[in-house]
């Protein structure tokens, strides 16, 4: 599998053009700022793409910077991602995380994993976005999509995204590490299905050793 992971990002790289990119992919093509990033990876959690690409937009119409987002009230920041999963609970997110960058970190957002973490709600996927999506440094953003698809491939054997994100550290190159979350976003959300992959009409199908692959179409 080793030998074949840099045969299999090439073919991913044509493929997932064919679908739409993720949420962040967009956000920070639109505009490439670190706490962009960070607000849009928070808003991303456990909604739909088309639901936070809406979100994001309207909310940094409003503010797009710590200093002009904690002038905001929760009411008019959850008017703006409304329907975003959880949308009160991360109105309240969003002011407390700005003014804390306000206030501690003279409105820039940190670049290292570590002080990332050390914000209420920030997890190990979201500070890696923020760092590969908006720094440009590299890491491996594992979310569940990546988290299956390495176990499938048979890449890695891991019971979960942490210890999926340290294993690929030790087999995947590091020239790989920014895009892959992208690819494999994209290839779990329209091909590598939770539940009955496609695998009749997979490109990296020959390649992947289908790890508890019990059904497929």
């Amino acid at each position: 599998m080793k030998s074949n992971i840099d045969i299999i990002i090439e073919i991913l790289k044509v493929e997932t053009k064919k679908f739409k990119q993720p949420v962040v992919a967009v956000i920070s093509k639109e505009k490439k700022t670190p706490y962009r990033i960070l607000i849009s990876t928070l808003l991303s959690l456990r909604t739909k793409d088309e639901v936070t690409l809406k979100a994001s937009r309207k909310l940094f119409l409003l503010a797009e910077t710590p200093e002009n987002m904690i002038k905001l009230s929760p009411e008019e920041i959850e008017r703006a991602i409304y329907p975003v999963g959880f949308y009160h609970r991360k109105a309240i997110q969003i002011i407390e995380i700005s003014k804390v960058l306000v206030e501690n970190y003279q409105s820039i957002v940190p670049d290292t994993i570590d002080e990332l973490l050390k914000f209420k709600g920030v997890g190990r996927k979201t500070a890696n976005l923020v760092i590969t999506e908006g720094f440009g440094k590299k890491g491996i953003t594992v979310d569940t999509h990546v988290h299956r698809i390495s176990n499938r491939l048979g890449l890695v054997k891991t019971k979960n995204p942490d210890q999926t994100e340290f294993e690929l550290m030790k087999v995947l190159p590091e020239k790989h590490w920014i895009i892959y979350n992208d690819l494999l976003v994209v290839w779990g959300q329209n091909i590598c299905n939770p539940v009955s992959p496609k695998c009749s009409i997979c490109a990296i199908s020959s390649y992947c050793k289908k790890v508890n692959v019990a059904k497929s179409r």
